[in-house]
């Protein structure tokens, strides 16, 4: 295993002793710097060389290190939203144009973070997208054996065009940031469609928690497999001349045979396997091992200011909800240990309805609920936000066309928990029960003007609408573990279930289901997300 230390000499030796001062792609024209907080700018140059740093109206002059790498930090700015330049000087000079000041977000995950505003219904909203003081960097895909020290992509301000481009869920997100801080927002966009949460975590993540130990593990065996390689590259000029054949000339025909429902072609074979589990995955498949995908789109990053992070995964982990405790909070709490921000905010998104099955049954495809719940078990952590959304998924569809919920529902979170307004910005939360007689007392916490029987703002289609006079979605059971759908009435905070066939019950489940019909909302319109008051083992 490389540790830490090694990794980090490792980067300080790489080729980046340049006579000349540079930065990365990030230090560019539109950027947009971190208020309120010291804010780091870094780069190379020549060992010993003397280089300033000039921005609204301060200057900080550091030495590069011996290695070439130096960082200035200005004392904190003010939010502006008037273009100045930065400028870098040492041996040579470098001006950067139309720098603001404000707020920077981080979204990662994958799909349907991913997902951009020129797809679905997310499209509508283009012809309003012009704000040049909402602006994104698209984090190109990539994955690396270590952390890397740069990226590639570009800082665009909104306009409609550019923001074709842009994550739908973190657009509508960083918009209404937008209107009501009344700030500049920057977002560094860095999804990945189809990846877990494990390709996504820090190495120092996998090796402080035992909980994670398999993790690190996969990590350990895929490292190994990777040096192996590394000694005979052959193996992989071999890939992808074999990778090339494949695609020419076998992928379309099994393509065309699955659509036409015909039998495989004669040269049907399988896609060929790529000998190095950290190198870039092909086209049809998806980073997998630990750390890479951290490495190469996350750690680059470190240490620009930031105000949080959004975050919308959990797919690919769908069947992994057990496990997802642990890592889910190992992957928080690794990128706030690398950022040494202390608890920068993590907002994320509960998954919302996918999959067929709509009740509470111990059957194995009844798997989402678990992610979910070890999603809730998150906020457990300070300075953390769930946005709620599992009724607007869609049951036949794993990407929802709905991304501006979503987004609106996470800057909900954000208003309430980042910048301190006094909105009821999340979901009401399970807070405890009690059984009394033939019946369950639920209460919540977080319930706002009140406890409702509500509406979802979207419906995918083909989902009927639910019923507005009384509750659904909550389950049952007696001592026997069966459950029974069962009748619930709203009591201020509470809520009381029930069911004639179990007179004496001792568990409630609420949405515990892939896509289950479920209306309980507060005044304002968040749902309550699924949850159980039994502890029985999946």
């Amino acid at each position: 295993m490389h540790s830490p230390k090694i990794i980090l000499i490792g980067l300080l030796s790489c080729s980046c002793l340049h006579a000349e001062v540079k930065l990365p792609a990030f230090f560019t024209d539109h950027m947009v710097l971190q208020r309120d907080i010291p804010a780091p700018v870094w780069g190379t140059a020549a060992p010993g060389e003397k280089v300033a740093v000039q921005f609204a109206g301060q200057s900080v002059s550091v030495t590069a290190g011996a290695d070439g790498r130096w960082l200035a930090k200005f004392t904190p700015l003010k939010a502006s939203a008037s273009p100045q330049v930065l400028t870098v000087r040492g041996t040579n000079t470098v001006a950067i144009n139309d720098v603001v000041v404000g707020d920077v977000w981080l979204a990662s995950g994958q799909s349907n973070m991913g997902s951009s505003m020129n797809s679905g219904s997310a499209a509508n909203a283009l012809p309003e997208a012009g704000d040049p003081l909402l602006r994104f960097f698209n984090v190109t895909k990539t994955v690396a054996a270590e952390p890397q020290a740069d990226v590639k992509g570009k800082w665009e301000p909104s306009t409609p065009e550019a923001a074709k481009n842009f994550s739908a869920v973190a657009y509508f997100f960083a918009k209404e940031i937008r209107k009501t801080q009344n700030v500049p927002v920057g977002v560094f966009n860095g999804p990945w469609g189809g990846t877990p949460v494990r390709t996504w975590m820090s190495l120092q993540s996998l090796s402080v928690d035992p909980a994670v130990a398999k993790t690190l593990a996969e990590w350990e065996s895929a490292l190994a497999k990777h040096d192996a390689v590394k000694d005979k590259p052959e193996l992989m000029v071999a890939y992808y001349k074999e990778m090339k054949d494949w695609e020419t000339n076998v992928q379309p025909g099994m393509k065309a045979a699955k659509l036409a429902g015909q039998p495989a072609p004669a040269n049907a074979r399988p896609e060929p396997e790529v000998p190095d589990p950290i190198a870039m995955p092909s086209s049809s498949k998806r980073p997998s091992t630990p750390t890479i995908s951290y490495n190469g789109m996350i750690a680059p990053l470190v240490p620009y200011a930031l105000r949080g992070f959004i975050w919308y995964q959990g797919e690919a982990d769908a069947s992994h909800g057990l496990d997802y405790r642990a890592l889910f909070p190992a992957l928080i709490q690794g990128w706030r240990a690398a950022w040494k921000q202390g608890d920068l905010p993590f907002l994320y998104v509960q998954l919302p309805a996918n999959g067929k099955d709509t009740v509470p049954v111990a059957t194995s495809a009844n798997t989402v609920p678990w992610l979910r719940e070890a999603q809730a078990m998150a906020l457990r952590l300070p300075a953390t936000g769930m946005a709620v959304t599992l009724e607007i998924g869609d049951p036949v569809n794993v990407h929802p066309d709905n991304k501006v919920h979503a987004g609106h529902r996470l800057a909900l979170v954000a208003r309430e928990k980042v910048y301190g307004e006094k909105i009821a910005g999340t979901s009401p939360l399970y807070l405890d029960h009690t059984v009394a007689g033939n019946a369950v007392r639920v209460r919540f916490a977080n319930t706002g003007g009140g406890l409702v029987v509500g509406t979802a703002p979207w419906r995918a289609a083909g989902v009927e609408p639910l019923p507005t006079d009384h509750l659904v979605g909550f389950y049952i059971a007696g001592e026997d573990k069966q459950w029974v759908e069962a009748a619930a009435r709203i009591e201020k905070d509470s809520v009381v279930v029930s069911a004639p066939s179990v007179a004496k019950p001792v568990a409630v489940r609420y949405g515990w289901a892939s896509s289950p019909g479920v209306n309980l909302y507060n005044k304002e319109g968040l749902p309550v997300g699924p949850f159980r008051t039994d502890d029985w083992a999946k």
